[in-house]
């Protein structure tokens, strides 16, 4: 999608299949080298994954509760919002 790009910055999270190695998989050699030379790769922590909770929360899943439980309205101060972040 971006031919004319130096580098393209790719987030995404630590899925076994969302490795360098699968653009192997996919290309031919050549092309899977010059698609990796152009990007710059950074992985979300695995206890952060937004794809599943496996056996632990889901960053999507805490924020939401965070939002719905403490942040639905408008908060006065630094000080206010840590407290409420920490409750």
């Amino acid at each position: 999608m971006y031919p004319e790009a130096d580098q393209i910055v790719l987030v995404h999270d630590n899925l076994n299949t969302h490795k360098p190695a699968s653009l192997y998989a996919a290309f031919p050699p050549e092309e899977a080298r010059r698609l990796l030379d152009k990007l710059e790769i950074h992985y979300t922590p695995k206890h952060g994954s937004w794809l599943g909770l496996l056996g632990e929360y889901s960053a999507e899943i805490e924020l939401g509760v965070l939002s719905r439980q403490c942040l639905d309205r408008r908060i006065p101060d630094l000080s206010t919002l840590t407290q409420e972040v920490a409750a």
